[in-house]
């Protein structure tokens, strides 16, 4: 008589926890799939980057090659949360536009240009002595850059502040978080507040005694203010002739466009904002402008591949709060930009209070009752 052989389906009628264990194994696998998809290229970029420091200067530049990868990395989240909602609401086409030619201007253009132009303009040196500057002469080169900072600094609190403040007076908005915060903000909320609260700032700023730029950082400042207005307010009117387009179509469509391309703009200069202060703290770090341009450049792609993940995984909606944690947390780092023109702040204290904000935004989200959270 034949022997049974009991089937894989039997095994499982039989043990059931084997099914448990089987569909445990496949959901870990399927998010697996879908980390690798959104990581898998942040991934290779990150070892080849690293290979290459190696072999050509060692395992110690190596190792800080790494530290700026994690430094720029940890200290962008809030800004892959505020590009995923704009990606959120543009077509595929400049998802993908963001996605590539994003990355170019975001690497060569913000990690390895912006610090060149800074040095040209503000030493008054032509481009191709700042470069051998840089290459040979990396300790001035830090030095010339340091010597920017007042401009720079200025510039991106005054962005910074305007993009923070633009979310916290919206009346448009229906989740709160910090209620006692919010609310009140919403009532005040007009379209020209965040111009007179961030001018109101700056000229405080201006006008304080121990302030030794003062021309700087009023002319930088009101640069920061005006680039917001123009980027901003070209954004709001495609956004409108978009929501003209949606009504005759009768749903809901993706930007495309000028509606696109003021978008994709808007998400190019907001992330040039967030990384000023970036470039001159990773001076900080190493005055090696190859490793930071690696280092820095590598962070770069590892914000854009979060963003996507964010996008794909419809994490704003999972998590209503967390957009709240970033606009909170740009707040922040504009108060400490500002704080930096009369005292040297170390880095670690804006990301690891931008980490706090963002953690605690997270957990609020997920204890929050999801039938009373309008999303």
């Amino acid at each position: 008589m034949r022997e049974y052989t009991p089937t894989i389906a039997d095994k499982i009628s039989i043990k059931p926890n084997i099914a448990v264990i089987m569909d445990r194994m496949s959901e870990i696998l399927n998010k697996s799939n879908h980390l690798f998809r959104s990581f898998g290229g942040s991934i290779i970029i990150s070892i080849l980057a690293l290979v290459f420091v190696y072999v050509y200067l060692g395992w110690e530049a190596a190792l800080v090659t790494l530290a700026l990868m994690v430094i720029e990395v940890t200290f962008s989240f809030d800004n892959a949360i505020v590009n995923a909602k704009v990606l959120n609401t543009m077509s595929a086409f400049w998802q993908h536009i963001f996605m590539t030619i994003g990355i170019l201007v975001a690497v060569f253009g913000m990690r390895i240009v912006f610090p060149i132009l800074v040095v040209m303009f503000s030493a008054g040196l032509p481009w191709n002595e700042v470069l051998d500057l840089a290459l040979n002469n990396p300790k001035e080169y830090a030095a010339a850059i340091q010597g920017a900072h007042t401009s720079i600094a200025a510039f991106g609190s005054m962005f910074l502040l305007m993009l923070a403040l633009h979310f916290l007076f919206d009346k448009t908005r229906h989740v709160h978080w910090l209620k006692k915060i919010e609310r009140p903000m919403q009532k005040a909320g007009h379209w020209w507040m965040p111009m007179v609260v961030s001018a109101a700032v700056l000229t405080f700023v201006t006008l304080l005694p121990a302030n030794q730029h003062p021309k700087e950082t009023a002319i930088a400042g009101v640069v920061g203010i005006l680039v917001y207005l123009t980027v901003s307010g070209l954004s709001a009117f495609f956004t409108k002739q978009h929501e003209k387009s949606e009504k005759l179509a009768g749903k809901k469509l993706l930007k495309t466009g000028m509606a696109g391309f003021s978008a994709f703009i808007y998400l190019e200069v907001l992330d040039a904002s967030f990384s000023l202060d970036g470039v001159i703290g990773a001076f900080a770090v190493t005055q090696n402008v190859i490793l930071i341009a690696v280092g820095l450049g590598v962070g770069a792609v590892w914000v854009r591949s979060m963003t996507l993940y964010m996008v794909r995984h419809k994490v704003l909606h999972a998590y209503p709060f967390i957009e709240h944690g970033a606009h909170y947390t740009i707040g922040v780092l504009a108060v400490i930009l500002l704080f930096s023109l009369f005292f040297s702040i170390p880095e670690a204290i804006a990301g690891g209070i931008g980490v706090l904000i963002i953690a605690a935004s997270i957990a609020a989200s997920k204890k929050a009752d999801k039938d009373i959270v309008k999303i």
